[in-house]
């Protein structure tokens, strides 16, 4: 029964028009060759020295997305050739024509190939020029690799580090702005160096949460819940969460991580942490305003002496809560020093906050 798969080609008069099967297989080490080519998942063809297609593969009608005529298309099945950088490439300077033409292999040759629905399909091509027992070229075998992937990767590779080189320079401004702040804010530099160094590692725990996993957000739970535990304060105990599973994008979370940073530290030195009887709760939810979905987050104090109601001066902490927060995240803050300790209310847009 007759077979339209393609099929090597061998004349019985001895001419070198087409490679013979006996000399491929001797290059095999004379295993049946045809079998383990039809096999591959690379693309595979084989032309006589001519250049002429006398054998292809599914892999490489897969890749091409046609079939070429044996015998008759030349260099390459591809329906057209593009260089690297887009320019059209003619069949008769693809790698397998230049393998040809000067008899040596060719490694990792990359072309462009167009099939006839219009895609592109990058690859890398490698012709090894065939022979007989006296040396002379009697064709070519060439193996196509599908470079799609990897060149997504690499794209991909590119966009990562595009955002990486971002964020190291955002990261960067926003220690500075940290350090100049607590500079003007600190009255020694024991107070200095104890301040920043706090408020370095608020930062550092925010850009660990987002080096965790880019795309997934910080836990808002996770955030108040760490910066409350680097001051040893005991859940629980000193402080309780309430609130719905909620994700914040990675600027937001910086911003809101150094704002509860300092709530804590001023609960730590003059309230609610500062006191044995003392207790912080913090609690969020999801309102509707006109439409609009909005993010409110209380921190509240209890269990706080009268005598350290209210702040001796307006520092870093003041004006990253009442200015900063409120600029970067287009949101409210409203401070309140009241019998029993400072109650903060923080309210922001949920579309610009939440992951």
């Amino acid at each position: 029964m007759s077979s339209d798969r393609p099929h090597l080609t061998v004349t019985d008069d001895g001419s070198r028009r087409f490679p013979r099967i006996r000399e491929l297989e001797r290059i095999a080490g004379g295993h049946p060759l045809l079998p383990i080519l039809e096999v591959l998942p690379a693309a595979v063809y084989t032309t006589d020295a001519a250049g002429r297609i006398t054998f292809y593969n599914q892999a490489a009608v897969d890749l091409w997305g046609c079939r070429p005529e044996l015998g008759k298309s030349e260099w390459c099945g591809s329906w057209r050739l593009f260089w690297p950088d887009g320019r059209p490439m003619p069949h008769d300077e693809c790698p397998m024509a230049v393998a040809l033409k000067e008899d040596r292999a060719i490694h990792d040759g990359e072309a462009i190939a167009e099939r006839p629905d219009g895609t592109r399909v990058p690859f890398l091509a490698s012709p090894t020029p065939l022979h007989d027992a006296s040396g002379a070229v009697i064709g070519a075998v060439n193996m196509l690799v599908d470079m799609t992937q990897r060149k997504k990767a690499e794209e991909h590779q590119k966009v990562l580090l595009a955002e990486l080189q971002h964020r190291v320079r955002n990261t960067l401004a926003v220690i500075r702005s940290i350090a100049h702040q607590t500079a003007e804010t600190s009255e020694t530099i024991e107070d200095y160096a104890m301040h920043f160094d706090g408020r370095l590692g608020a930062l550092a725990r925010v850009q660990a949460a987002v080096t965790r996993d880019p795309t997934a957000g910080i836990a808002l739970a996770s955030l108040v819940a760490e910066e409350l535990l680097s001051f040893a304060a005991q859940e629980g105990e000193q402080f309780s969460l309430s609130g719905p599973d909620l994700r914040l994008q990675p600027k937001a979370a910086e911003t809101l991580g150094l704002a509860i940073h300092e709530l804590a530290t001023n609960a730590v030195k003059y309230g609610a942490l500062a006191s044995p009887n003392g207790d912080v709760t913090v609690t969020w939810r999801l309102e509707d305003q006109d439409g609009d979905r909005r993010l409110r987050i209380e921190w509240t104090e209890a269990g706080v002496p009268e005598l350290s109601l209210s702040p001796r001066r307006s520092g870093f902490g003041t004006e990253l809560l009442t200015q900063t927060l409120p600029y970067q995240l287009r949101g409210t803050t409203m401070l309140t020093f009241k019998p029993g300790g400072l109650q903060c209310t923080i309210e922001l847009p949920a579309k610009r906050v939440l992951q």
